[in-house]
């Protein structure tokens, strides 16, 4: 009797789960209904108005964001006074206002979202278990969901070590995006869910191979661990090879995930590889250990693009403990600064992209005469961004980043 009752008790958990496990797979072919009746394209350049919308996020987010609205700002100016360039605020994407309305993005700071062009947002915070938040979603993954951002995009440059990657880390799809759709089958079993699609890989993977063509680099890396998971991963990789059948003047390979983190720290392989495209979960870890080479992951921004929208942030976390420590005003802003630069670009204001590039690498890697440290031993990040634009508006700025490369 005792037997029997177990086996039923069984067979309900795991009629329990395959009915969990259908709403999500139902969901998840809808999505590709809607990626196949997406419209094309908005280039963004080409606007009459751009508007930017800016989110402070939480912790050290507001501090940081507001350097890097203060840049855009003021290299926008003449736009701005014209009318073709709104920069607007947004607020509420608060952990308090999340955690009060218990949504990801409450609607409302949604609404204002999608009535933007491009968003430059600061770190958000994510709850986990035992700090004391509910459990809700990543603000980032809903925001990258709600606004189809599938290519997150992420440049790494050392120039004195000859290194210039770009990494095109799948946004929409993988581990990440299911990560908060698993199911407790029991107290002894938790299983989690991903997912690859054939056109959430074909349009992450033929964006990095149409960048590479453009820019001339003409190598791109496929990273994966097809050689264990065989679906998801597998697809990723077949995808790929197809793809790279269009462009064949681009020269490509594949690695695995694991020995490409090694190799990132290979002094005699790392300035090989150029461009690198990758699901969504190995391109989270990797492009943060790409950052710590470069400087930390303080200094490095972030690009999310999709056919209409766009969000550009820094890559790092909220930092709430700078904020408890009162050191919020010491924060590095570099990396949202960098993502700044990156909105720029992306909205078609080349050449201003390009001077905040070249100032970029010179406060932080060439003559770094302002320090951020994080604490009241360096300088606070209002001092950096002053001395950033200081940097912009000089005349001799391209001599010295060009002095600074051959130092």
């Amino acid at each position: 009797m005792v037997c029997r009752s177990l086996v039923m008790m069984k067979d309900a958990e795991i009629e329990a789960a395959k009915e969990h496990f259908g709403k999500v797979l139902r969901e998840q072919l809808e999505r590709v209904e809607r990626m196949k009746a997406s419209p094309g394209w908005i280039d963004h350049s080409k606007l009459d108005r751009l508007i930017i919308g800016v989110v402070g996020g939480d912790g050290i987010g507001p501090y940081i964001c507001r350097h890097a609205e203060g840049v855009l700002r003021e290299l926008l100016k003449e736009e701005i006074a014209a009318g073709k360039v709104e920069v607007r605020p947004i607020d509420g994407l608060t952990i308090e206002n999340r955690a009060r309305q218990l949504k990801a993005i409450p609607d409302e700071v949604l609404a204002e979202l999608r009535k933007c062009h491009v968003i430059l947002k600061g770190p958000t915070t994510t709850p986990k278990k035992g700090d004391g938040w509910p459990n809700i979603e990543s603000a980032n993954v809903a925001m990258r969901r709600e606004l189809d951002l599938f290519a997150n995009v992420r440049p790494v440059r050392i120039p004195e070590q000859g290194i210039d990657w770009t990494f095109f880390r799948e946004n929409t799809e993988g581990a990440y995006v299911l990560g908060s759709r698993g199911v407790d089958v029991n107290e002894d079993i938790a299983i989690d869910f991903t997912v690859a699609t054939t056109q959430g890989c074909e349009r992450i993977i033929r964006l990095a191979f149409e960048h590479a063509r453009r820019t001339g680099v003409n190598r791109v890396t496929v990273v994966t661990k097809a050689n264990v998971i065989k679906r998801t991963d597998g697809k990723f990789l077949s995808v790929a090879e197809r793809i790279a059948k269009d462009y064949p003047e681009v020269k490509w390979d594949d690695w695995f995930i694991d020995i490409m983190t090694a190799k990132l720290l290979d002094p005699y392989r790392r300035a090989e590889f150029k461009v690198m495209v990758l699901p969504n979960l190995y391109g989270d870890i990797i492009t943060d250990e790409a950052a710590q080479i470069q400087g930390g992951v303080g200094t490095a921004g972030s690009a999310n693009i999709g056919a209409r929208y766009a969000m550009f942030e820094a890559i790092h976390g909220s930092a709430p403990r700078m904020v408890d420590e009162g050191r919020a005003q010491y924060a590095d802003p570099s990396s949202i600064i960098k993502a700044a630069a990156m909105l720029l670009n992306h909205v078609g204001f080349v050449e201003k992209a390009r001077r905040l590039e070249m100032a970029l690498d010179i406060c932080t890697q060439f003559e770094r005469r302002v320090r951020v440290t994080g604490r009241a031993d360096g300088a606070t990040g209002e001092e950096f961004g002053r001395y950033v634009l200081e940097t912009v508006a000089r005349k001799d700025l391209e001599d010295a980043w060009r002095k600074g490369l051959s130092a």
